[in-house]
């Protein structure tokens, strides 16, 4: 019996190409929640998410994009979720909000300390450090639900002449899609590349596959590492 691949891209689709071309001097790569509590077996979100990371070799993949994009000199940026003891005062959330809350999901001890925060939940992977902490990768303010709309990576991808963006990161169809939702919305050409992403898994759904029917009728393109490096290859 044949197995079908539920994530495979349509062998003839419907919508037509985006024409996109990917241009050096006006792209860079953004990561969302690159984390422990995301990307790690250590992370209190696993249990949800480990399943499609593991399937999609999702934290590989991520590497493989942050060293293609550094040695393409490129605009790394990373838009991280952090949760303060403040935010604890929120008076009402969504069904995500309040999974986050009950499990501790990157949580910090303050706006202005570091204190506890290396090794923790809402740290980077450790096998992104020598990356994101190269003086040179833009650290965005933190996102507080799924999308950018309530950090600055925006601004900070304008003051760089940005205009294309290669999207990877996590999840899938809550903070990545957020991502690539808002900044289509803002004029930015947005490419998203699907095996550098996961989604959870949940009587709810398969967050991953939801995601992708959603990035074909929106993102500019739908990649695989393996495409977005031999991209970032050709300078």
């Amino acid at each position: 019996m044949t197995t079908v691949d539920i994530y495979a891209e349509p062998a003839t689709p419907a919508l037509p190409s985006s024409g996109f071309e990917l241009d050096l001097s006006r792209a860079a790569l953004v990561l969302t929640d690159p984390q422990i509590d995301f990307l790690s077996p250590a992370g209190v979100s696993w249990p949800v998410f480990g399943e499609s990371i593991t399937e999609n070799d999702t934290v590989a993949h991520i590497g493989q994009l942050l060293d293609a994009a550094k040695n393409a000199g490129i605009v790394v940026a990373v838009s991280p979720h952090y949760f303060y003891p403040t935010d604890k005062t929120w008076t009402f959330g969504d069904p995500l909000e309040q999974f986050m809350q009950a499990v501790g999901m990157f949580g910090r001890t303050g706006a202005l300390t570091t204190e506890g925060f290396a090794g923790s939940g809402a740290d980077f992977l450790p096998a992104y450090h020598d990356h994101l902490h190269d003086g040179l990768t833009v650290i965005a303010s933190p996102h507080k639900i799924v999308g950018p709309e309530s950090n600055d990576l925006v601004l900070q991808l304008r003051k760089r002449g940005v205009s294309q963006v290669l999207l990877a990161g996590m999840a899938a169809n809550l903070c990545l899609e957020g991502h690539m939702r808002e900044l289509v919305e803002q004029g930015f050409e947005v490419v998203v590349i699907k095996d550098a992403t996961a989604g959870p898994r949940l009587p709810e759904g398969d967050g991953y596959l939801a995601a992708l029917v959603n990035f074909r009728f929106l993102a500019n393109g739908i990649w695989t590492t393996e495409q977005a490096v031999n991209a970032l290859a050709h300078r």
